[in-house]
């Protein structure tokens, strides 16, 4: 078993749930709900890892805030 860390916006037009793997090229998807997004993240990412072992093009590391005055 792995876990991956997706990142997950909505967008304003569609309302869909924008998902995606950071560094993993091909590994995004999207969904009506967060469960269809979560559903539908890990389809992809099983048959790219049944393709072949990921190079990763880079690193999550997370999230800051950046405060603009």
């Amino acid at each position: 078993m792995r876990t991956f860390t997706a990142v997950v916006e909505k967008c304003p037009d569609t309302h869909l749930y924008v998902g995606y793997v950071p560094g993993f090229p091909g590994a995004h998807s999207q969904g009506e709900t967060l469960d269809e997004l979560n559903d539908n993240l890990k389809e992809v990412i099983e048959m790219l890892l049944d393709d072949a072992d990921p190079k990763f093009e880079s690193e999550f590391v997370g999230t800051q805030n950046v405060v603009v005055v």
